[in-house]
């Protein structure tokens, strides 16, 4: 996963980038992109108590040797990206891989038909399988890249990820692990969109994400459609016949389970 400078492609004037319109058409080559990026947005990692937290927060970092651990944090350093922004389009060239330490990215693909479907999402200690892949294998980003929440990321080198990989086994390892995990997860997205029906789907949403604590779902219906592959339409005529059958209730943005045995007998329907 990368912003402007970590994917850094020219997707056109006026590009987010980190809450500013950015003009790419105005840069010369991808590499100035990124170097401008770095330069102006980065923070280099040296206060020991940041070390200790990111070390603990990414695991390899405590089974790698201190060699190897004293070259990581003095060549990566650390950026932020507001929410709701464009991390990465379809076609750019990755220049940096992105470890995430705070917030929440989606990686989704875009239909002929203008439709989305999520992929997979990106969270705290986890980074982006296709932008490692697109570094490794020096093709373009297959799909599309988002942040749903404020980011704050570890930023390194396309250089360094490859250097790392062919040397060091804790690296390699965290990014071998990575690929299984989304791998089935987008194995698991395939199947549901292919085999199993929607309504059953969008019962096992809403009961995913709600729980006895809290009933309530605030999200648009154009987001729900997004992470099961389907149409805004669709959606919005379940979610109406779900509340016609009293299982749930809606309101603008919000989302109320009234029924949740009910919605539950709804997956083996």
């Amino acid at each position: 996963m990368g912003h402007g400078g970590s994917c850094p492609g020219r997707p056109g004037v006026g590009a987010v980038h980190f809450g500013r319109a950015v003009d790419y058409s105005r840069l010369d080559t991808r590499l100035a992109v990124a170097k401008t990026w770095i330069a102006e947005y980065a923070i280099v990692i040296a206060d020991s108590s940041i070390i200790e937290d990111l070390t603990a927060r990414f695991r390899f970092l405590q089974r790698a040797d201190d060699d190897f651990t004293r070259h990581f944090f003095s060549s990566t350093t650390i950026i932020q990206l507001d929410s709701d922004q464009p991390i990465c389009q379809q076609g750019m060239h990755c220049s940096h891989l992105a470890l995430v330490i705070e917030g929440t990215a989606r990686v989704y693909k875009i239909g002929e038909s203008g439709r989305e479907i999520t992929l997979y999402r990106i969270g705290p200690g986890e980074s982006c399988i296709l932008t490692a892949s697109c570094i490794m294998s020096q093709k373009p980003f297959p799909a599309f890249a988002v942040s749903e929440e404020p980011i704050k990321a570890l930023i390194v080198s396309t250089a360094n990820v490859v250097r790392w990989s062919n040397r060091e086994p804790a690296w390699r390892d965290y990014l071998f692990q990575l690929i299984s995990d989304r791998l089935s997860d987008v194995i698991s997205v395939v199947e549901e969109v292919a085999f199993r029906r929607v309504d059953r789907r969008l019962a096992d949403y809403l009961l995913q994400h709600t729980g006895d604590d809290s009933a309530r779902l605030r999200i648009t219906h154009q987001s729900i459609a997004s992470d099961l592959g389907t149409s805004r339409e669709v959606v919005s005529r379940i979610l109406k016949d779900f509340e016609q059958q009293g299982m749930i209730s809606t309101s603008r943005g919000t989302i109320t389970l009234e029924d949740r045995h009910r919605l539950s007998a709804k997956l083996s329907e």
